[in-house]
């Protein structure tokens, strides 16, 4: 039985029968002398613009629930998971969070890579008081006007990369910018957040490009680069579009002439495509730090076939969010929906815990993790095929925060009480 109740004490009670008929763990129900297990429904997308990204995430939260099932679970309990295809689609993500709370009976819910997706899950999550995890997406009104009490995000945001890249490009490259927009949230938020930096450090805006989801063809908006002959031009395109714009940059050698500023590159976007320009990423798997190696190896046992040979910043996301949630439920001692709340918008941690070079803590006002940010560039002398980028900065979470305006967390009070 779950319970979802608000603090008033209205109290409505679903009679929860698993019944999945797309991915579900492999690990058996719990008999009636086991434990209950821990249900996690994973919303991540299979298909559309992220679903490689996605599949990503998934690994990330797998590893780390098999590391927690290896130990005894959480709480005694072990940990199930099922999955739903989220289709890069804010409705499918809409109805997915909807089928796994009301008929699936899911404890918690993590995993997105759209952020448009991601707001979506986060309001049905919200309505029944249900913890959700927004893992990799990165528009930065996911923790400004979208946030929620019950939603954490855990990828740094558009306004994060830009703090990290966009004086040092101006002073750089040159002042004359053009700006190629993913036409949707997480496109628009972080170009407004790269025009807002670029022109505060004196940088001129010659011209926005808006390039639709799906965006295959870019020969179009590379004339017109060509014509423009920016000095350089500030990408917030993502997924399979931008793997499309990468190879057909470096096919018309645009690359060389023209700095490339990426906010943001997903490993599963970039990996085995030709390397250009600046970008900023929360991970790199040859990090000179404690317990990288050790989890590049896990990862290269769990998953001997997988075409990407090493980790990248969005696994490492569907994993460090995974852990912090079951790490937090086991500190809490209880499921409780406001008391793991309150363990996890306070929680902190040292830079050894996350692999990085700065410790990072959860910002209570917003449910967004402070990071250390990396800019990546080309690595020109690669030490393996996959070792296509080096880190050429590493700035603190002081210096890259960006706080997005417009977030009101519900009181706990007006968040149901869920406790399974």
């Amino acid at each position: 039985m779950k319970s979802f109740s608000t603090a008033k004490g209205l109290v409505i009670t679903f009679l929860i029968v698993v019944f999945v008929s797309v991915t579900f763990s492999s690990s058996p129900l719990a008999t009636a002398q086991d434990p209950e297990p821990i249900l996690i429904g994973f919303t991540s997308d299979a298909s559309g613009q992220y679903a490689n990204s996605g599949a990503m995430d998934r690994r990330g939260m797998l590893m780390a629930i098999e590391e927690f099932n290896a130990n005894g679970g959480v709480l005694g309990r072990p940990i199930e998971w099922i999955h739903y295809d989220t289709e890069t689609t804010p409705a499918t993500g809409t109805r997915v969070a909807e089928r796994m709370i009301n008929q699936d009976g899911v404890d918690f819910l993590i995993g997105a890579v759209s952020s448009g997706v991601a707001n979506a899950i986060s309001q049905v999550a919200q309505q029944y008081g249900v913890i959700y995890l927004n893992t990799n997406s990165s528009s930065p009104s996911e923790s400004g006007q979208d946030c929620h009490r019950t939603k954490f995000v855990w990828d740094g945001h558009g306004g994060n990369f830009s703090q990290a890249t966009v004086a040092g490009a101006v002073e750089e490259y040159g002042s004359d910018w053009l700006l190629l927009t993913n036409d949707y949230v997480w496109g628009h938020e972080t170009s407004a957040a790269t025009r807002t930096l670029a022109e505060a450090n004196g940088a001129n805006i010659v011209d926005e490009l808006l390039v639709p989801q799906g965006t295959r063809d870019f020969s179009s908006y590379l004339l017109t680069i060509q014509q423009e002959s920016p000095d350089v031009v500030a990408a917030a395109v993502g997924g399979d579009d931008q793997k499309a714009m990468r190879i057909q940059v470096t096919e018309l050698g645009l690359d060389r002439d023209i700095a490339w500023i990426n906010n943001q590159q997903d490993w599963p976007d970039v990996y085995g495509l030709p390397p250009f320009g600046l970008f900023g990423t929360t991970w790199y798997y040859n990090l000179d730090l404690p317990g990288v190696d050790e989890f590049v190896a896990r990862y290269q046992e769990m998953f001997p076939d997988s075409r990407i040979e090493v980790p990248g910043n969005v696994f490492y996301n569907g994993y460090m969010a995974t852990h912090a949630l079951l790490s937090a439920i086991e500190e809490a001692g209880t499921t409780n929906n406001h008391e793991v709340i309150q363990i996890l918008e306070n929680a902190q941690f040292t830079a050894e815990e996350r692999m990085q070079h700065h410790d990072a803590w959860m910002n209570p006002d917003n449910h967004h993790i402070q990071q250390t940010i990396y800019l990546g560039a080309a690595n020109l002398e690669p030490e393996a095929e996959y070792d296509i980028y080096e880190i050429v900065a590493i700035v603190s979470p002081d210096d890259a925060m960006s706080i997005a305006e417009g977030c009101v967390l519900e009181s706990f009070e007006d968040t149901p009480v869920f406790e399974p």
